[in-house]
Protein backbone atom coordinates (compact mmCIF):
# COMPACT_ATOMS: atom_id res chain seq x y z
CA UNK A 1 0.00 0.00 0.00
CA UNK A 2 3.18 2.09 0.28
CA UNK A 3 2.52 3.17 -3.34
CA UNK A 4 5.20 6.13 -3.45
CA UNK A 5 7.87 3.74 -3.71
CA UNK A 6 6.63 2.89 -6.83
CA UNK A 7 7.99 5.92 -8.38
CA UNK A 8 11.83 5.52 -7.64
CA UNK A 9 11.59 1.40 -7.99
CA UNK A 10 10.40 -1.53 -10.07
CA UNK A 11 8.76 -3.98 -8.62
CA UNK A 12 8.10 -7.74 -9.25
CA UNK A 13 4.63 -9.26 -9.23
CA UNK A 14 5.49 -12.17 -6.80
CA UNK A 15 1.59 -13.21 -6.88
CA UNK A 16 1.18 -16.33 -8.58
CA UNK A 17 4.17 -17.41 -6.30
CA UNK A 18 1.53 -18.33 -3.41
CA UNK A 19 -1.35 -20.59 -3.41
CA UNK A 20 -3.66 -18.10 -2.27
CA UNK A 21 -6.27 -16.26 -5.58
CA UNK A 22 -2.90 -13.73 -7.25
CA UNK A 23 -6.50 -11.99 -8.41
CA UNK A 24 -7.99 -11.22 -4.87
CA UNK A 25 -4.46 -10.83 -2.90
CA UNK A 26 -2.05 -9.42 -4.52
CA UNK A 27 2.16 -9.56 -3.53
CA UNK A 28 5.00 -6.98 -5.34
CA UNK A 29 8.46 -7.14 -4.01
CA UNK A 30 11.03 -4.40 -4.25
CA UNK A 31 14.49 -6.01 -4.19
CA UNK A 32 15.92 -2.51 -3.73
CA UNK A 33 14.34 -2.31 -0.49
CA UNK A 34 13.65 -5.78 0.73
CA UNK A 35 10.23 -4.72 1.08
CA UNK A 36 7.10 -6.27 -0.27
CA UNK A 37 3.89 -5.11 -0.51
CA UNK A 38 0.53 -7.53 -0.01
CA UNK A 39 -2.99 -6.19 -0.73
CA UNK A 40 -5.70 -9.13 0.58
CA UNK A 41 -9.13 -8.62 -0.57
CA UNK A 42 -11.60 -9.18 2.62
CA UNK A 43 -14.62 -6.10 2.09
CA UNK A 44 -16.10 -7.33 5.61
CA UNK A 45 -13.13 -8.29 7.60
CA UNK A 46 -15.19 -10.56 9.09
CA UNK A 47 -16.03 -14.38 7.35
CA UNK A 48 -18.85 -14.11 4.94
CA UNK A 49 -20.67 -16.34 2.50
CA UNK A 50 -22.90 -15.88 -0.75
CA UNK A 51 -21.71 -11.97 -1.10
CA UNK A 52 -22.17 -12.48 -4.52
CA UNK A 53 -26.17 -12.54 -4.01
CA UNK A 54 -28.73 -10.31 -2.99
CA UNK A 55 -28.12 -11.44 0.68
CA UNK A 56 -24.92 -12.02 2.23
CA UNK A 57 -24.38 -13.82 5.49
CA UNK A 58 -21.82 -12.43 7.92
CA UNK A 59 -20.95 -14.39 10.92
CA UNK A 60 -19.64 -11.24 12.48
CA UNK A 61 -17.41 -12.95 15.78
CA UNK A 62 -15.32 -14.85 13.12
CA UNK A 63 -12.53 -12.67 11.41
CA UNK A 64 -11.41 -13.85 7.58
CA UNK A 65 -9.07 -16.20 7.84
CA UNK A 66 -7.57 -14.60 4.35
CA UNK A 67 -5.80 -12.04 5.78
CA UNK A 68 -5.52 -12.85 9.69
CA UNK A 69 -3.42 -16.29 8.30
CA UNK A 70 -1.30 -13.42 7.12
CA UNK A 71 -0.48 -10.64 8.92
CA UNK A 72 0.90 -12.05 12.12
CA UNK A 73 4.55 -11.73 9.92
CA UNK A 74 3.90 -8.44 8.88
CA UNK A 75 5.27 -5.10 9.42
CA UNK A 76 2.65 -2.63 9.09
CA UNK A 77 -0.65 -3.59 8.67
CA UNK A 78 -3.30 -1.27 7.31
CA UNK A 79 -7.06 -2.08 7.69
CA UNK A 80 -9.93 -0.81 5.66
CA UNK A 81 -13.63 -1.54 5.38
CA UNK A 82 -16.94 0.34 4.24
CA UNK A 83 -19.20 0.29 1.43
CA UNK A 84 -19.64 -3.34 1.16
CA UNK A 85 -21.41 -3.17 4.54
CA UNK A 86 -24.28 -1.22 2.66
CA UNK A 87 -25.51 -4.53 1.18
CA UNK A 88 -28.68 -6.36 2.53
CA UNK A 89 -26.45 -9.46 4.80
CA UNK A 90 -27.96 -11.42 7.37
CA UNK A 91 -25.59 -11.00 10.75
CA UNK A 92 -24.79 -14.25 12.45
CA UNK A 93 -23.00 -14.49 15.94
CA UNK A 94 -22.39 -18.03 17.48
CA UNK A 95 -23.26 -19.73 14.63
CA UNK A 96 -27.15 -18.21 15.27
CA UNK A 97 -28.92 -14.87 13.16
CA UNK A 98 -29.39 -12.15 15.59
CA UNK A 99 -30.55 -9.93 13.08
CA UNK A 100 -29.80 -8.32 9.49
CA UNK A 101 -29.42 -5.47 7.34
CA UNK A 102 -32.54 -4.80 5.11
CA UNK A 103 -33.12 -8.28 4.74
CA UNK A 104 -37.00 -7.31 4.08
CA UNK A 105 -37.42 -10.51 6.80
CA UNK A 106 -40.81 -10.56 9.12
CA UNK A 107 -38.95 -12.89 11.41
CA UNK A 108 -35.25 -11.40 11.96
CA UNK A 109 -34.69 -8.14 13.59
CA UNK A 110 -33.48 -4.97 11.06
CA UNK A 111 -30.51 -3.44 13.20
CA UNK A 112 -29.22 -1.65 10.55
CA UNK A 113 -26.05 -1.85 9.01
CA UNK A 114 -24.32 0.03 11.79
CA UNK A 115 -24.39 -2.98 14.20
CA UNK A 116 -22.40 -5.19 11.44
CA UNK A 117 -19.87 -2.39 10.75
CA UNK A 118 -19.54 -1.80 14.56
CA UNK A 119 -19.05 -5.91 15.32
CA UNK A 120 -16.72 -6.84 12.08
CA UNK A 121 -14.58 -3.97 13.18
CA UNK A 122 -14.43 -4.81 16.47
CA UNK A 123 -13.74 -8.61 15.74
CA UNK A 124 -11.06 -7.11 13.45
CA UNK A 125 -8.95 -5.31 15.86
CA UNK A 126 -9.27 -7.52 18.38
CA UNK A 127 -8.21 -10.34 16.44
CA UNK A 128 -5.33 -8.34 15.55
CA UNK A 129 -4.68 -7.64 19.65
CA UNK A 130 -4.69 -11.56 20.10
CA UNK A 131 -2.61 -12.72 17.81
CA UNK A 132 0.53 -14.26 19.29
CA UNK A 133 3.85 -12.65 18.12
CA UNK A 134 2.86 -10.12 16.01
CA UNK A 135 4.61 -6.83 16.57
CA UNK A 136 4.03 -4.57 13.75
CA UNK A 137 2.39 -1.30 13.10
CA UNK A 138 -1.23 -0.66 12.59
CA UNK A 139 -3.01 1.49 10.81
CA UNK A 140 -7.26 2.30 10.15
CA UNK A 141 -8.20 3.90 7.17
CA UNK A 142 -11.41 5.30 7.82
CA UNK A 143 -14.59 4.94 5.64
CA UNK A 144 -14.23 6.91 2.03
CA UNK A 145 -17.89 8.11 0.96
CA UNK A 146 -19.53 7.14 -2.17
CA UNK A 147 -20.39 10.41 -4.35
CA UNK A 148 -24.04 9.44 -6.20
CA UNK A 149 -26.64 12.29 -6.59
CA UNK A 150 -29.48 12.56 -7.57
CA UNK A 151 -30.80 9.22 -7.14
CA UNK A 152 -29.78 6.04 -6.30
CA UNK A 153 -26.53 4.04 -7.26
CA UNK A 154 -28.38 1.63 -8.95
CA UNK A 155 -31.02 4.15 -10.56
CA UNK A 156 -29.08 6.15 -12.65
CA UNK A 157 -27.06 7.90 -9.46
CA UNK A 158 -24.36 10.31 -11.28
CA UNK A 159 -21.24 12.22 -9.86
CA UNK A 160 -20.61 14.77 -12.41
CA UNK A 161 -19.04 17.60 -10.39
CA UNK A 162 -15.75 18.92 -11.70
CA UNK A 163 -14.40 20.02 -8.51
CA UNK A 164 -14.00 19.77 -4.94
CA UNK A 165 -16.91 20.99 -2.58
CA UNK A 166 -16.37 24.27 -0.38
CA UNK A 167 -17.07 23.73 3.69
CA UNK A 168 -20.28 25.83 2.94
CA UNK A 169 -21.60 22.83 0.53
CA UNK A 170 -20.31 20.27 2.03
CA UNK A 171 -21.45 19.02 5.76
CA UNK A 172 -19.93 15.64 7.17
CA UNK A 173 -23.29 14.45 8.72
CA UNK A 174 -25.95 11.96 8.30
CA UNK A 175 -25.10 8.12 7.87
CA UNK A 176 -21.76 8.94 6.62
CA UNK A 177 -20.82 10.78 9.90
CA UNK A 178 -21.95 7.72 11.73
CA UNK A 179 -20.54 5.12 9.84
CA UNK A 180 -17.05 6.83 10.51
CA UNK A 181 -18.27 7.50 14.09
CA UNK A 182 -18.19 3.61 14.54
CA UNK A 183 -15.17 2.82 13.14
CA UNK A 184 -13.73 5.54 15.25
CA UNK A 185 -14.79 4.16 18.82
CA UNK A 186 -13.83 0.73 17.79
CA UNK A 187 -10.71 2.06 17.36
CA UNK A 188 -10.46 3.97 20.15
CA UNK A 189 -11.45 1.11 22.52
CA UNK A 190 -8.70 -0.83 20.59
CA UNK A 191 -6.47 1.59 20.83
CA UNK A 192 -6.43 1.12 24.60
CA UNK A 193 -6.06 -2.57 24.71
CA UNK A 194 -3.17 -2.11 22.32
CA UNK A 195 -0.84 0.59 24.31
CA UNK A 196 -0.99 -2.19 27.17
CA UNK A 197 0.07 -4.78 24.95
CA UNK A 198 3.22 -3.03 23.83
CA UNK A 199 1.14 -2.67 20.47
CA UNK A 200 1.03 0.83 17.94
CA UNK A 201 -2.52 1.59 16.56
CA UNK A 202 -2.97 4.43 14.79
CA UNK A 203 -5.83 6.17 12.53
CA UNK A 204 -5.25 7.33 9.19
CA UNK A 205 -8.54 10.01 8.79
CA UNK A 206 -9.58 10.42 5.76
CA UNK A 207 -13.27 10.39 5.52
CA UNK A 208 -14.50 14.55 5.65
CA UNK A 209 -11.42 15.10 3.31
CA UNK A 210 -12.53 12.40 0.62
CA UNK A 211 -16.01 13.38 1.14
CA UNK A 212 -14.97 16.33 -0.40
CA UNK A 213 -13.90 15.33 -3.56
CA UNK A 214 -17.09 14.48 -5.30
CA UNK A 215 -15.27 15.20 -8.58
CA UNK A 216 -12.39 12.33 -7.91
CA UNK A 217 -14.32 9.08 -9.53
CA UNK A 218 -14.40 7.62 -12.95
CA UNK A 219 -18.00 8.86 -13.22
CA UNK A 220 -20.03 6.67 -16.28
CA UNK A 221 -17.38 3.93 -16.57
CA UNK A 222 -19.68 0.53 -15.70
CA UNK A 223 -18.71 -0.89 -12.02
CA UNK A 224 -20.71 -3.53 -11.59
CA UNK A 225 -22.15 -7.08 -13.51
CA UNK A 226 -25.61 -7.46 -14.73
CA UNK A 227 -27.41 -10.06 -16.19
CA UNK A 228 -28.63 -7.68 -19.04
CA UNK A 229 -25.81 -6.14 -20.69
CA UNK A 230 -27.25 -2.88 -21.39
CA UNK A 231 -27.29 -1.66 -18.31
CA UNK A 232 -24.89 0.78 -16.93
CA UNK A 233 -23.95 2.14 -13.64
CA UNK A 234 -21.65 5.30 -12.61
CA UNK A 235 -19.05 4.60 -10.69
CA UNK A 236 -19.31 6.82 -7.62
CA UNK A 237 -17.39 4.38 -5.35
CA UNK A 238 -13.89 4.13 -6.64
CA UNK A 239 -11.84 6.59 -7.45
CA UNK A 240 -9.75 8.33 -10.44
CA UNK A 241 -5.44 7.42 -10.34
CA UNK A 242 -3.66 9.91 -9.80
CA UNK A 243 -6.29 11.38 -7.94
CA UNK A 244 -7.10 12.49 -4.67
CA UNK A 245 -6.65 8.92 -2.58
CA UNK A 246 -2.57 9.80 -3.74
CA UNK A 247 -3.13 11.86 -0.40
CA UNK A 248 -3.26 8.77 1.69
CA UNK A 249 0.38 7.98 0.99
CA UNK A 250 1.60 11.35 2.12
CA UNK A 251 -0.55 10.91 5.05
CA UNK A 252 1.12 7.34 5.24
CA UNK A 253 4.60 8.45 4.81
CA UNK A 254 3.86 11.07 7.60
CA UNK A 255 2.70 9.19 10.22
CA UNK A 256 5.64 6.64 9.37
CA UNK A 257 8.14 9.33 9.97
CA UNK A 258 6.42 9.96 12.88
CA UNK A 259 7.37 6.46 14.66
CA UNK A 260 10.62 6.00 13.85
CA UNK A 261 11.39 4.95 17.24
CA UNK A 262 8.77 2.70 17.31
CA UNK A 263 9.65 0.94 13.94
CA UNK A 264 13.28 0.78 14.89
CA UNK A 265 12.37 -1.33 18.19
CA UNK A 266 10.69 -3.92 15.16
CA UNK A 267 13.40 -6.77 15.46
CA UNK A 268 13.57 -6.90 11.47
CA UNK A 269 14.61 -3.42 11.59
CA UNK A 270 17.31 -3.47 14.63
Amino acid sequence: MIYSLFQVASPEDISSRYATDPIYFRRWFFADYNFTVVTLWSPFLVRASDFHTNLTNLYLDKAEESWTGEVVNFDFVIISAGQWFFRPALFYEKGQIVGCHKCEKSNIIDLTHYYGYRKAFRTALRTILNLKGYKGLTFLRTFSPAHFENVEWNKGGSCERTKPYSKEEMKFDGFIFETYKVQVEEFRAAKKKARKRGLKFLLMNTTEIMLRRPDGHPNNHVWGHTMNLTVKYNDCVHWCLPGPIDTWNEFLFYMLKSQKSFISSLQRFV
